[in-house]
C-alpha cells in the first residue's frame, strides 16, 4: 500500500476549499448559551431482540488540570479514589451493590499496578467486588466501560463501574538497565570479593535514567511528528489547525462558565485547596497562537503546543447498569450504551485516523447515517488529528482506497461536533479520556433533546473506538 504520509493524497479537496466547506462558524455564535433545548427527535430505539440493554445512571470526573499543578504531590490511585467516592456521593448506589469494577490507566504506578483494586479499598468498596486495570492506550477507559458492557449484556453482572486515570505528574523514571542489572547481581553476591569485583564495574553513564517513552515503539516515532506528518498530507494549514484549537477553548469556556460541565465535581487536594473545574480552558487568540514555534518537526511543522492537547492530571469514573437493575434500584438513567467498535491501523502512517476508520463501521452496526447522529464527541489529540479525519471521512478516494467502502460517510458538521470543548482545552488525562467523551454525549443528548451520540477516539499503536450512545427517554 502506498504510504500515505509520503504522497500527495489525491482528490482531496484542496485547504482553500476545505477551510470554506468547513469553516468554524460556531465561533460566531459565542455570546449565546450553548444549553438551549431543541424539540426531541422521534426515531428508531436501538434496542436489540434477546439483548439485555446497558444504560449509563450517571458518571462524574475530578476536574482535569494541567501536570504539575495540584495533583503532582498524589497518586494515580489517589485521583481514581476520589472520582469513584464522588460516583458514590452522586448515585448514592450502596457499595455492595456494585458487582464488578473496572478502571484504565496507561502509565502504571508500580506500586499500584492494579489501580482499580487499589482506589476501589480506599473508596470503601466492599473487598468481595472484584476489580481488574485494563490498558489500551489513550482509549483505556474506553476499553473499561465496553468490558463492564460486555459483563452486563452477558448476563454475568448486573452493576459495574467503570473509569480511567492517568497521573502525568509522578510518571515512573527507571534506573538504566546495565544499573537494574548490576542491582540484581549486586543482590545475589554473598561474598565481600564477589561485591567487590561487581562494583569495580560501574561506570556513571549507568547513572542515566530511562524516561518514559514518548514514542511508538514499533516506529520510534513520537505522536506529534505523526500529527505534523498527517497535517501536511491532508493540507492541513497551520492557520487551520489554530482556529480549530481556539473553537475547542472557546466553547468549553463557555460550557465551563454556563455550567454545563456537570459531571465536574470538586476535589479537595490533601494539605492544598478544593478544585472545582478544569484549568487548562486557555482561550487566546490567533495572533498569541501564530507566535508559538512548532513543537515536532522544526523549523516547518505546524504542530504547535496551543494545537496539541497538553499532558493532563485527573480521573473519571461511570456507574452502569443493566437496564432493569437500573429501575429496579429506582435510577432514570441519562443513556444506553449501543453498539461499538474497536479499529486497528498502520502505526506508522495512520497512527491518528482511528475516527475515521471507526465511525463507518459503529454507524453501519448500528444502522444508522451521519444524519442521524445529533452530538459527536471525539477525542482532540491534536487540531491536525481532528482535521484530517474530517477530511478522510468527507473523502469517497479515501473511502475506497483504504476503507474498503464504496463512497464516504461524510465529516461530522460542526455545530454538531464537541460545543462544550474537547481534549485540547479541557484536557486528557491518557487513561481516562474515554469516559469524559460518553458523559459529554449523555449530558449534551439530555439537554438538546437529541437521541443519538456517536463517541470516537483514536490511540497510539494505530488503535481506535467508536460508541453510539442512545438518549434515555425523559
Amino acid at each position: 500500500m502506498t504510504s500515505i504520509l509520503t504522497c500527495t493524497f489525491r482528490n482531496l479537496p484542496v485547504t482553500s476549499t476545505w477551510a470554506n466547506k468547513f469553516s468554524l462558524r460556531p465561533l460566531s455564535y459565542s455570546s449565546q448559551p450553548l444549553s438551549t433545548a431543541v424539540q426531541t427527535q422521534s426515531k428508531k430505539t436501538l434496542t436489540k431482540p434477546n439483548v439485555k440493554n446497558v444504560v449509563v445512571v450517571d458518571g462524574v470526573r475530578i476536574p482535569f488540570l494541567l501536570s504539575g499543578t495540584s495533583y503532582k504531590d498524589l497518586m494515580p490511585h489517589d485521583l481514581a479514589r476520589a472520582a469513584l467516592k464522588g460516583l458514590l456521593h452522586r448515585t448514592s448506589i450502596p457499595k455492595d451493590s456494585v458487582d464488578y469494577i473496572v478502571y484504565g490507566t496507561v502509565i502504571q504506578e508500580v506500586k499500584t499496578s492494579n489501580v482499580a483494586r487499589e482506589a476501589a479499598l480506599g473508596a470503601g468498596f466492599s473487598d468481595k467486588i472484584p476489580s481488574h486495570t485494563v490498558t489500551m492506550a489513550c482509549i483505556s477507559s474506553n476499553q473499561a466501560m465496553t468490558t463492564g458492557f460486555g459483563l452486563i449484556a452477558s448476563g454475568q453482572y448486573d452493576v459495574v463501574v467503570a473509569g480511567g486515570v492517568e497521573l502525568m505528574s509522578d510518571v515512573p523514571i527507571r534506573h538504566s538497565r546495565k544499573m537494574r542489572k548490576l542491582m540484581f547481581e549486586l543482590n545475589k553476591a554473598k561474598t565481600l570479593g564477589q561485591r567487590l569485583s561487581l562494583a569495580s564495574k560501574f561506570r556513571l553513564n549507568f547513572l542515566a535514567p530511562e524516561l518514559p517513552a514518548v514514542a511508538e515503539f514499533s516506529t520510534s516515532e513520537t505522536m506529534g511528528h505523526s500529527a505534523d506528518r498527517l497535517a501536511a498530507a491532508f493540507a492541513v494549514s497551520r492557520t487551520e489547525q489554530d482556529e480549530y484549537a481556539l473553537r475547542s477553548h472557546t466553547l468549553a469556556k463557555q460550557a465551563q462558565d454556563q455550567g454545563l460541565l456537570t459531571d465536574v465535581i470538586s476535589f479537595t487536594v490533601p494539605g492544598k485547596d478544593t478544585v472545582s473545574k478544569d484549568n487548562g480552558i486557555r482561550p487566546s487568540s490567533m495572533e498569541q497562537m501564530a507566535k508559538l514555534k512548532p513543537a515536532f518537526i522544526k523549523p516547518y511543522g505546524t504542530v504547535t503546543a496551543a494545537n496539541s492537547s497538553f499532558l493532563t492530571d485527573g480521573a473519571s469514573a461511570m456507574l452502569i447498569m443493566s437496564e432493569e437493575k437500573a429501575l429496579a434500584l429506582g435510577y432514570k438513567p441519562k443513556a444506553y450504551l449501543r453498539d461499538f467498535v474497536y479499529v486497528s491501523q498502520d502505526p506508522k502512517d495512520q497512527l491518528l485516523l482511528g475516527p475515521a476508520y471507526a465511525t463507518p463501521k459503529v454507524l453501519e452496526k448500528a444502522g444508522l447515517t451521519l444524519n442521524d447522529i445529533d452530538v459527536f464527541e471525539f477525542h482532540e489529540a491534536f487540531s491536525s488529528q481532528i482535521l484530517a479525519n474530517f477530511k478522510a471521512l468527507d473523502s469517497d478516494w479515501f473511502a475506497q482506497n483504504y476503507m474498503g467502502r464504496k463512497s464516504k460517510v461524510g465529516a461530522p458538521p460542526l455545530e454538531k461536533f464537541n460545543t462544550w470543548g474537547g481534549s485540547l482545552s479541557l484536557g486528557h488525562p491518557f487513561g481516562a479520556t474515554g469516559c469524559r467523551l460518553v458523559m459529554a454525549a449523555a449530558n449534551r443528548l439530555r439537554k438538546s433533546g437529541g437521541q443519538y451520540g456517536l463517541v470516537a477516539a483514536c490511540a497510539a499503536g494505530g488503535q481506535g473506538h467508536a460508541m453510539v450512545v442512545e438518549a434515555y427517554p425523559k
